[in-house]
């Protein structure tokens, strides 16, 4: 058994690879991916979400490819395709990733309190709750953390039922003109669901943690699959109600959207979509830190709960000193584009460099 091996009593089943994707990819990205879509394609924004969702299938074929030949998670596919330093740096630079993962996720959604909510709270009292509850979900293992995921995706569909209540004022004729864009801006446009999209690469460190993981790819196109349509559905909802011109000027148009609704025991009913949304986020933060502190474990061979603890301190550190709107405006450049493309470019080559050193030893 090589240092990948989980012991079967911390496995979960395939099912549950369903909402593991599925949640890490509906986060902070579906509140406000619209904006940079619509000023890119406009009505063809929906065709750059069904790509990024077709790209993303490829990147899921494409992982577990690699580990049906090298069983384990990305570290012991780096080790066995670079060797013990080049694989070792190719793996802290996913550790990395993770970690800026976490905390966009964290920064990001502590912005959206902020400005809905309150704003004369300090980040870093939000971001010290959200640490310390992250820390318990992972001390409570794999296990713990795939229950939270699941509870959370089931907990959180009915959000989907107040876009609905915003048709009520839709006008259709904004979905007109179609296939009126190059490709080249289709493409521009499938760069910027990246936020969205990204999260199911997750899996080149959970792998390990499911029981007979080959037959859970179906599960994680499935969660795939569902994300896709989900942002489809959010976008063609956003252009019928928004203006072409409304719609490039709202930074959040799907929290917008929801504030629209009336309740007569409600006064403001997107505090409660703003609160709720804690709830989508928490799996979120804690798969992308847990994955973060998994790969520092197996790299260092320490306990995972020291770097989670250093992860911790540097995101509170942050969210202390560094803190605003420019801080937030990187970190999402460091994920769109780079993050995205170290994604797409690496796990590809990285099954060609596997293939080719199995093909040579059966010469």
């Amino acid at each position: 058994m090589n240092q990948a091996g989980v012991n079967e009593k911390y496995k979960v089943s395939p099912f549950y690879v369903f909402f593991l994707v599925h949640s890490m990819q509906t986060g902070i990205g579906v509140l406000s991916f619209q904006r940079v879509l619509a000023k890119t394609t406009g009505t063809d924004g929906w065709i750059s979400i069904l790509l990024a969702g077709l790209i993303v299938h490829i990147m899921i074929w494409v992982i577990y490819k690699i580990f049906s030949i090298v069983p384990g998670d990305i570290i012991s596919a780096n080790n066995h395709a670079f060797g013990k330093w080049i694989g070792n740096f190719f793996s802290l630079l996913f550790i990395l990733y993770f970690l800026i993962i976490g905390m966009t996720i964290m920064i990001s959604y502590i912005n959206v309190i902020h400005v809905w909510m309150f704003e004369e709270v300090g980040s870093w009292a939000f971001t010290l709750v959200f640490l310390i509850l992250i820390y318990y979900i992972n001390t409570g293992g794999f296990r713990t953390i795939t229950g939270i995921t699941f509870l959370s995706s089931i907990l959180t569909y009915w959000l989907l039922f107040v876009l609905f209540y915003a048709m009520k004022y839709s006008e259709f004729t904004n979905l007109l003109p179609v296939f009126h864009h190059t490709l080249l801006d289709i493409l521009k446009g499938t760069r910027s669901t990246s936020l969205t999209m990204l999260g199911f690469e997750m899996i080149v460190m959970f792998y390990p943690f499911i029981k007979d993981a080959k037959t859970s790819q179906k599960y994680a196109h499935g969660g795939a699959l569902t994300t896709t349509l989900i942002t489809v559905f959010v976008y063609l909802v956003s252009i019928v109600f928004y203006s072409q011109k409304q719609l490039e000027l709202t930074i959040w148009p799907t929290l917008t959207l929801t504030s629209i609704v009336e309740l007569p025991f409600i006064q403001r009913f997107e505090y409660i979509d703003v609160s709720w949304w804690a709830i989508v986020i928490i799996p979120n933060m804690t798969i992308s830190l847990w994955a973060a502190s998994r790969g520092f474990k197996r790299l260092f061979n320490v306990q995972q709960k020291y770097p989670l603890w250093g992860m911790s301190i540097i995101i509170l550190l942050t969210n202390i000193f560094v803190f605003d709107v420019d801080s937030l405006y990187i970190l999402h450049k460091i994920i769109n584009p780079y993050g995205a493309l170290f994604v797409a470019l690496y796990l590809p080559l990285l099954l060609v460099v596997i293939y080719i050193k199995k093909m040579r030893k059966r010469l």
